[in-house]
């Protein structure tokens, strides 16, 4: 008897202990799994969760406050808050005749006259005045800035610094030869700036969903968002395995579990008063053209015989901007790039491969753009929305299978049905991955309306996602797709602004550098290109695109490499 419990205890105890060794490897992988992609911070042996707290002391929102971040996890994210800080004006309210007028204000190309050649830095100073012609005295515009030369079709964006007084410097790097013109413009007054800003902190459910209940003959329709304020009972739909939450108010007479699916409600009216609209104006305020004073235009001088451009031998991940146009084609400035004109070129490059596209419409134009110049794609109906999806096309010939699934709420498309809706994270996750499987992700538009924590905590469960996918199968190629700039009416303002925009792209690339992803920097592409800004850009920006993703596939090196091996066969035959 004693000899059986003995030997009962001691088998107890090595389970015990396994259970012990076992819990401590799983947190330990754990731990190294959530410092992934932090490399941009200066990297600290900080790794022991404790209550969600920041030096900047925001007002937490909804249940953002319940989050549990380790401490690397909360340096990041105060990081990223100092990355996104704005300028504001000194007084809350600010009169719109005080505020700054594109029109009175102006900028000059600094040395202008001078023997400028392929490679120097063009600086312009912006000199900001109100609707009186008074200087300003503080900065927090958001000005968008390019040069270009419209008989080469080529265009290059500037870098803005604001000194905070009313004047701003702009740099540019002049990359090709002939005349080159210089162009500002206004995007937001920084009166406009701090009400955006304002919206964004104080009225996140100025997009709102609503979902379909419905059971026999009864349907009911509720409303639905990340936070849902008020004492009414709600259904908890919080996904299980990423913690993203998402709740809609309960149905009088239904049970949650009778939800069929998700669109969009609305947005909402009368934000504004009527003198805060006044800062939100088509023609007057909201991306409107500074002029300058004296030239706009320089000439560019080519290099001279034997001169090394060291542009196009940079490997400098962060050289700005990363690329131009140039005869409507996209150059990046630290990579070969292959333009792919012909659709034999296109399946060539992805012959046996399986391509995912996870996001939004501005991912989706890709496969509509495939599926459209490449025959061999053919296009499957699967019985879904084509704006919604998910959507799929195959090349049965060439092994190739394209898919797009749209992200997960929120979403501002119509109806979707629950069963479609998919966390990126959780379907990254689903994904065996390897040499042959191509992802490319793009998330950002539809939480434009949201505080800068629910787009940071999206970004956290999707890059812990690649992190794991990249270990598991580190030969699978991971494609993010920056944000991209859009057209602006004061209503596109107040809910996708590209300023907006522009802070999530920021966020974005951050949060993704250095842990083996590309990057296709759609920003830049479109704000660079001649044609005017849309949401869903035209399909030479969209081809432009494409040639930089599958440049990632298929590079030019490699390409040139098969190409030498036939022409050596050919020769050898010949001889």
């Amino acid at each position: 008897m004693w000899s059986h419990c003995s030997k009962t205890h001691i088998l107890c105890f090595f389970l015990a202990l396994l259970a012990i060794l076992a819990l401590v490897h799983n947190f330990y992988q754990l731990e190294n799994l959530n410092t992934a992609g932090f490399k941009w911070l200066v990297e600290e042996d900080e790794s022991q969760p404790s209550l969600h707290t920041t030096g900047t002391h925001r007002k937490l929102y909804c249940g953002y406050e319940h989050q549990v971040l380790s401490k690397i996890e909360q340096k990041e994210e105060e990081s990223l808050f100092a990355a996104v800080q704005w300028p504001k004006p000194p007084e809350n309210k600010v009169p719109f005749v005080r505020s700054t007028d594109p029109f009175h204000s102006n900028f000059m190309i600094l040395n202008s006259n001078a023997n400028y050649r392929v490679g120097d830095q063009l600086e312009v100073l912006v000199h900001m005045k109100d609707y009186d012609g008074n200087p300003k005295q503080y900065g927090g515009d958001y000005l968008q800035s390019r040069i270009h030369s419209a008989d080469l079709k080529a265009g290059a964006i500037g870098r803005t610094v604001d000194y905070q007084n009313g004047s701003y410097r702009i740099f540019f790097k002049l990359l090709w030869p002939g005349e080159v013109t210089v162009s500002v413009s206004l995007v937001h007054p920084s009166e406009g700036i701090q009400l955006l800003y304002r919206l964004q902190e104080e009225r996140p459910d100025r997009a709102y969903f609503k979902s379909l209940f419905k059971s026999g003959r009864i349907s009911e329709i509720t409303i639905c968002n990340v936070c849902l304020p008020g004492d009414m009972p709600v259904c908890n739909f919080t996904d299980r395995y990423t913690g993203e939450p998402w709740f809609c108010y309960k149905p009088r007479r239904l049970s949650c579990d009778t939800r069929i699916n998700h669109f969009k409600g609305g947005l909402k009216k009368g934000l504004l008063t009527s003198e805060e609209s006044n800062f939100f104006q088509s023609g007057v305020n909201i991306k409107m053209p500074i002029p300058s004073i004296g030239p706009d235009t320089v000439i560019v001088r080519p290099l001279g015989h034997g001169e090394l451009n060291s542009l196009e031998s940079s490997h400098n991940s962060d050289v700005f901007p990363s690329g131009y146009y140039y005869q409507d084609e996209w150059q990046p400035r630290t990579r070969l790039i292959r333009h792919f004109n012909k659709s034999s070129d296109i399946t060539e490059c992805l012959q046996g491969k399986l391509i995912y596209l996870f996001g939004d419409s501005t991912i989706r134009q890709w496969f509509e753009y495939l599926t459209k110049f490449v025959p061999d794609l053919v296009e499957l109906n699967l019985g879904s929305s084509k704006k919604v999806g998910p959507l799929m096309a195959v090349d049965p010939k060439h092994n190739i299978l394209l898919n797009f699934h749209c992200h997960g709420p929120p979403l501002r498309f119509f109806t979707v049905f629950t069963s479609q809706l998919h966390y990126i994270a959780n379907e990254l996750n689903r994904i065996v991955g390897g040499k042959n499987t191509v992802i490319a992700i793009t998330i950002w538009s539809h939480l434009s309306t949201f505080p800068i924590e629910v787009y940071i905590r999206r970004l956290r469960n999707i890059r812990r996602a690649v992190v794991r996918l990249l270990e598991r199968s580190p030969k699978t190629y991971i494609v993010i797709k920056t944000a991209n700039v859009q057209e602006h009416g004061p209503e596109v303002s107040l809910f996708n602004s590209d300023w907006y925009a522009y802070q999530r792209d920021t966020i974005m690339r951050k949060m993704f550098s250095k842990i083996g992803v590309y990057f296709v920097d759609a920003w830049e592409m479109t704000l660079a290109h001649r044609l005017p800004h849309k949401l869903h850009p035209e399909n030479i920006i969209l081809k432009n695109q494409l040639d930089v993703l599958l440049s990632f596939i298929c590079p030019l090196e490699t390409h040139y490499r098969f190409l030498t091996g036939i022409h050596n066969q050919m020769w050898s035959i010949f001889v």
